[in-house]
């Protein structure tokens, strides 16, 4: 595989935040109220690469995705209006963000794979994700690699779309 996905670093935070700002724009540009109030910002970057949390997907030495990885921390997700599939262990998946010149690619699903191997490697074997109402392309990438919608959880004040995948073990 020519991508390769690896825990970002502070030489990494003008890349990255280039990617979100396109995403940001692309979002506008779509009709999306997602990612239009300030979020994220280069404070969440340099806060998920301190809690180590902060991952990049590259090809070659070209930053092309950005996504926050965190294990069992969101706290939004605990107040869900419906059900998780599970109650053990799980991966979060934050701020999906792929550059505008590598879309079409199919680079959301190669990050969520990337994921998908992360949180088997820890013998995790639950992922959960959220997104906007309004945020048609997430939604189907989402149901295409196997997510079940789950209800709704709030973020700043909005309800977003709950998701889990559950892995195989073993």
């Amino acid at each position: 595989m020519k991508y390769n996905f690896r825990e970002a670093n502070d030489t990494d935070i003008p890349a990255i935040w280039e990617i979100l700002q396109q995403a940001i724009l692309r979002r506008k540009a779509d009709g999306s109220h997602q990612w239009q109030d300030g979020y994220p910002n280069p404070n969440n970057i340099r806060q998920d690469i301190e809690k180590h949390v902060g991952y990049v997907l590259t090809e070659g030495e070209n930053i092309v995705g950005y996504t926050a990885v965190i294990i069992n921390d969101e706290p939004a997700y605990d107040n869900i209006e419906g059900k998780w599939l599970t109650t053990g262990d799980f991966v979060v998946v934050h701020r999906v963000a792929i550059a505008e010149n590598q879309l079409g690619k199919g680079l959301s699903k190669i990050i969520l794979s990337f994921v998908e191997k992360f949180a088997t490697d820890r013998n995790i074997y639950s992922i959960k994700a959220d997104t906007n109402f309004d945020n048609p392309a997430m939604m189907k990438v989402f149901d295409k690699l196997g997510y079940v919608y789950c209800g709704e959880v709030y973020f700043r004040g909005s309800a977003r779309r709950a998701y889990e995948k559950v892995l195989a073990t073993g």
